[in-house]
């Protein structure tokens, strides 16, 4: 029994078993075609994505070539798509060159060069932002307009930056390499450098005519550069002279007043000098004696820069001090050379930095002692060589010390003799090198100089006639005071790279002394040596020429900017270009370097061009900060590439750049802190037309602009606005749907047509006005508030109805669309180049009218009277306050309301006159509010008033709304509150 038990369950459980079995079998079948059909429905979901991708992804295109695009406007806007391509082909179709025999009105601009020491930084871009604003509009607006590109070869900067360069990477000095190697590594770094500029300039969309760019370094800017020197000389304007000059020790160069930049010191400061490993102490006022030649008293002197005691040839003795008075006419001996030092006594000007009536004098290092020194026929020792340590005039215990390091022996020699009579804080100034950071120092030494009083005063005199205009206008008070207090211009300059001076020394057998520049009148400019040669053996005529050596030196990078608005047409020749478009039409740039350049530029083109000045107007932008207001330096790490910010760039990647530069490794790591807290996530990418439109947007802040990157990314959402904008009209239009040919009568269309049509043509007036005055901002914040809040807010939303349906209206509603769009990609183009050319490639055109290629050679728009229709904008001002009002009171917080739940809403007005009005535009008042249904009614017949649910609100004076409320619970206290809080 128990066994046939257990069989009959042995067998039931294999049954179980293989019923279990034959399930998963078939599960596992059925599981198999489902997973196939989802393959299959995947693949063909897959294919089906990637047909649609294609549609919306732009072909390629072949440099130079038209752009391709896609079939489908993407869904999104994505700047390095649209800004792919287009500027190539414009380039390749000579949209940005200009005519020399066109008889169209010329403008013209020539672009500060940049320098060839790097990249390109904000500042820059944003004159090419200004400037191509310009040029773009002049050009649509039939002027034949030129923008002359060109490149400095910035002498100081750029050769100090290729030394610091060559150091790191090799260790040697550019007196290693010697003078035409050296030059041959700088030659190298200018063709690096000047094609990464072009590059940026290119990417930021900058319309410059490429055939005619320029460096103030080739062959025809030389020849101008060596023609201007050669006439100013011939007219007695430039002249060599031996002088007291500002000197950059570290550079071993002479510099201008202007390069020279002052820090106050209060007391007790170290300050970090190139070429010494600690810290050099300023702030310090040092007494000491110098004893009497006859015996038995002393001169007590102080001195804010004890190391120049070396070349002191005398001491001055104020006339009222009744210390010292007495011994005018005595000596004082010279501890360490042995020198007599009269003492003397003249009304000088007590150093300020000394505050004592008896100074020492040291008319070879003192910019105060110089006028002393020849005043008294006092002897100038030079005691420092050009790199600025003590040469054998100074005393041989001193010989061959950097000046601050004999600084600290002089003390303790004086120490030592007992002459040393203690030091105190004390306020004072020095004068830091702009290029190095080196202490400057003033050196007599022979230069060549500008003449500038007489070629001054012709400058102040044509902007005091209106022949030149400045914008702003301020700047014409700036104008005056730099050139009524203007200096003769040092022009030389003891660098390599650069115009070599066109002078050349003969020495004469006959001459007591040979070495170069021993006799002023040994001078000889010409234009090549051949010429001087000549003129040598014509002045020397009948003497024995031993040597004719050209001066070493080159000329102060100013000096050839000075001459680009002439040089840059081809001056000194002829040129077809110079007679076609000089004088230029307005100067564009930074305000400071608005007598570094500016002046320089009026001076040098007033006297040499011809006696016209070289531009008509000078546009002064303002100076870029970063968004704290600081300076924007490497070596504090805020300083912006455009490309970081067109392109996107990771915190990795800023660092990296960084780490590529010349910052020694404290400056490095300041540096990479100050990016990680300025742009921690890195900067996103923003185009560069957001970019553009945000630093012309900047360009209203006085004289500083505070750059912060987080407005140039709002730019960049609205080009995805505008972007989508357009995305949107274009299903509207249609496939079918063809522009009209004839111009539009606003009388026939719809309400919002005319009007939007009207307030466009305000938006045009306002834009080109804002243009003629130079006021870029307000031109690009008009733009933008048109197509922000007037056409995309009100108007696409107010056109919506007409496309449901066989609306009448749809006709008009295309046709205005239409020619918003066209029209205001037009408007907008100068500032945004690329979105709206690729924009406004893709608009429909109508029948039998030719298109122009490019939106960059249509025509500017124009304001057009039958647009215009000012009771239009009064009754859609009546409107949209309306609407403004109605979707303030469903936003209240007393509302719980969902955001798209339409609701009933009620009108009351105090007249006929304005009932009509609203009646007149109940649809545009019910789709812009989003409501449901709205009545319209006169004072006496308040429906609304009778319900109680429901919220008011008063328009104005004569015009209440009433929202209403079926269903929705209301904060009586809530109301009550705002009720109170209006009152």
């Amino acid at each position: 029994m128990e066994l046939e038990m257990e069989r009959r369950l042995k067998k039931e459980h294999n049954a179980k078993v293989k019923a279990l079995k034959k399930q998963k079998a078939i599960e596992k079948a059925k599981l198999g075609e489902l997973n196939a059909k989802s393959k299959k429905s995947a693949a063909k979901k897959i294919g089906k994505e990637e047909e649609n991708l294609a549609d919306f992804s732009d072909p390629e295109t072949s440099i130079g070539e038209r752009k391709r695009l896609s079939s489908q406007m993407a869904k999104h806007y994505s700047p390095s798509a649209v800004e792919k391509s287009w500027y190539e082909w414009w380039e390749t179709s000579e949209f940005f060159k200009a005519d020399a025999t066109s008889s169209k009105p010329q403008f013209v601009i020539v672009l500060p060069p940049p320098n060839v020491t790097g990249a390109l930084h904000i500042g820059h871009a944003l004159t090419c932002a200004v400037q191509d604003t310009l040029i773009r509009w002049k050009r649509m607006s039939g002027f034949n307009a030129l923008w002359v590109p060109g490149f400095d070869h910035a002498g100081i900067a750029t050769q100090v930056v290729v030394e610091k360069h060559l150091s790191r990477e090799t260790g040697l000095t550019r007196h290693d390499f010697g003078r035409e190697e050296f030059l041959n590594h700088v030659w190298q770094w200018t063709e690096s450098k000047s094609g990464t500029i072009k590059s940026q300039l290119r990417r930021m969309g900058s319309s410059l005519d490429w055939s005619r760019e320029c460096f103030t370094m080739d062959e025809q800017r030389s020849k101008a550069v060596t023609e201007a020197f050669v006439r100013l000389h011939k007219e007695g304007l430039i002249y060599r002279d031996l002088r007291l000059v500002h000197w950059d020790c570290f550079l071993s160069t002479a510099i201008s007043k202007r390069e020279v930049e002052h820090i106050e010191i209060k007391e007790r400061t170290p300050i970090k000098v190139p070429g010494y490993e600690k810290p050099v102490v300023f702030g310090l006022i040092t007494s000491f004696a110098y004893p009497l030649e006859r015996g038995g008293g002393e001169v007590v002197v102080a001195t804010t820069r004890v190391e120049t005691m070396l070349g002191d040839t005398a001491i001055a003795v104020h006339p009222d001090d009744a210390r010292y008075k007495h011994l005018h006419g005595e000596f004082a001996l010279h501890p360490f050379n042995g020198r007599k030092l009269p003492i003397i006594c003249d009304e000088i000007l007590v150093d300020p930095n000394v505050g004592t009536g008896c100074v020492k004098i040291t008319p070879a290092h003192d910019t105060n002692d110089f006028d002393v020194g020849r005043r008294h026929n006092l002897e100038f020792i030079n005691v420092f060589t050009d790199d600025g340590r003590i040469n054998a005039n100074g005393g041989p215990h001193f010989t061959g010390m950097p000046r601050f390091a004999a600084r600290e022996a002089i003390v303790e020699a004086l120490r030592k003799k007992g002459l040393y009579r203690g030091e105190e804080n004390n306020k004072m100034t020095i004068g830091v090198c702009s290029r190095s950071s080196d202490v400057a120092e003033p050196m007599l030494k022979p230069q060549w100089y500008v003449s500038c009083s007489l070629m001054a005063k012709e400058a102040l005199d044509v902007a005091a006639n209106g022949k030149i205009e400045f914008i702003p206008k301020q700047y014409s008070a700036e104008w005056r005071r730099w050139l009524e207090s203007i200096c003769d211009w040092c022009i030389s300059r003891q660098l390599w790279w650069g115009h070599r001076i066109p002078a050349w020394y003969a020495t004469l057998e006959e001459d007591h002394l040979k070495e170069t520049g021993a006799y002023n009148d040994h001078w000889v400019v010409a234009r090549n040596e051949e010429d001087a040669r000549k003129e040598a053996a014509q002045r020397f005529s009948g003497k024995k020429l031993l040597e004719l050596s050209q001066d070493p030196d080159v000329l102060d990078t100013w000096f050839s900017s000075g001459l680009f608005p002439l040089s840059v047409l081809g001056w000194p020749d002829e040129t077809e270009d110079f007679k076609a478009f000089y004088p230029t039409s307005v100067l564009e740039t930074g305000h400071d370097i608005l007598f570094f350049w500016v002046a320089r530029m009026v001076i040098l083109g007033m006297k040499v061009g011809g006696g016209d000045v070289p531009f008509r107007k000078v546009f002064l932008h303002p100076m870029i900060r970063d968004a704290h207001g600081r300076k924007m330096s490497k070596s504090l790490g805020n300083g912006i590439d455009p490309l970081e910010v067109i392109n996107g760039v990771t915190l990795a990647g800023l660092h990296a750049r960084l780490e590529e530069g010349n910052l020694d490794p404290k400056e490095l790591v300041v540096a990479k802190e100050g990016q990680v807290k300025d742009f921690p996530n890195g900067i996103p990418e923003c185009g560069a037309d957001s970019l553009r439109f945000a630093l012309v947007s900047y360009t209203a802040q006085s004289d500083k602009i505070n750059m912060d990157v987080l407005r140039v990314v709002g730019y960049r959402q609205w080009c995805n606005k505008l972007w989508n904008a357009v995305r949107f009209v274009m299903m509207k239009l249609g496939d079918g749907y063809t522009p009209p040919s004839q111009a539009l009568s606003p009388g026939a269309m719809p309400f919002s047509c005319q009007w939007i049509l009207s307030v466009l043509n305000t938006a045009i007036s306002k834009t080109v006005d804002s243009l003629n005055a130079f006021e870029l901002s307000d031109a690009a914040n008009t733009v933008y508030a048109w197509w922000q809040y007037q056409f995309c807010d009100v108007f696409i939303e107010a056109v919506k109805p007409y496309f449901s349906a066989e609306n009448p209206g749809r006709t008009h509603a295309q046709d205005a669309l239409w020619v918003c769009l066209e029209t205001g990609l037009r408007l907008l183009h100068p500032f945004m180049p690329f979105v709206t050319e690729e924009l406004w490639q893709r608009l429909p055109s109508p029948q039998d009218c030719e298109r122009k290629a490019s939106i960059m050679i249509c025509d500017y728009p124009s304001p057009k009277e039958k647009w215009t229709n000012e009771k239009m904008e009064t009754e859609m001002d009546v409107v949209l306050v309306t609407v403004k009002t109605l979707r303030a009171l469903r936003a209240a917080e007393s509302l719980k309301r969902r955001i798209n739940e339409r609701l009933h809403a009620f009108a009351l007005c105090e007249n006929a006159l304005t009932l009509g009005i609203v009646q007149s535009h109940e649809l545009e008042i019910r789709t812009l509010a989003n409501l449901s249904s709205f009545e319209v009614v006169l004072k006496g017949e308040d429906k609304a008033a009778q319900s109680g649910s429901a919220v008011v609100e008063t328009v104005n004076e004569n015009l209440k709304v009433y929202l209403k409320l079926d269903g929705a619970s209301i904060n009586a206290e809530a109301e009550s509150e705002k009720t109170e809080t209006r009152l």
